[in-house]
């Protein structure tokens, strides 16, 4: 039983740490490809500060994830995480849709900021799923507690 909780426990480090790498990496792909954008236009000047501020955010929020308190802590961050992908997803349409970028580069850039907001979203379902067998578990020993 220990074995296979110490296999869970690295299997779920070596989870983390990829998808903080994962997302590191897809900032950095944001940030080359804002470089590449023409920011004499003042339509792109804007949309490329908001989509800078909510694509780098998801790899900040996963960190600070990982620097909170409890699991509740978390899940928060694991959140502001996924509502920045979902942002960055609107800014990214934007751009595409505007034609004020290449289609092929920014669907690139939509289908890994898709990827990880499915695995953001997994990851706070299972974490609220755990939540709430702990709280139904310290419920159920206070009412025998109380028998």
């Amino acid at each position: 039983m220990q074995n296979k909780r110490t296999k869970m426990q690295n299997n779920n480090s070596k989870t983390k740490l990829e998808l903080k790498k994962r997302a590191y990496l897809y900032s950095l792909k944001i940030i080359k490809f804002i470089d590449y954008l023409d920011k004499k236009d003042f339509t792109v000047q804007i949309i490329v500060k908001q989509l800078l501020r909510s694509a780098t955010s998801v790899g900040a929020n996963i960190i600070e994830a990982q620097a909170g308190t409890g699991k509740k802590d978390f899940t928060n961050f694991f959140s502001y995480a996924l509502k920045s992908a979902n942002e960055s997803k609107f800014w990214l349409g934007l751009l595409r849709d505007s034609k004020k970028a290449n289609k092929d580069k920014v669907d690139q850039l939509l289908q890994e900021t898709k990827e990880l907001s499915n695995i953001l979203g997994a990851s706070i379902m299972t974490l609220r799923g755990k939540c709430r067998n702990i709280k139904r578990k310290t419920q159920s020993a206070k009412h025998y507690d109380e028998l």
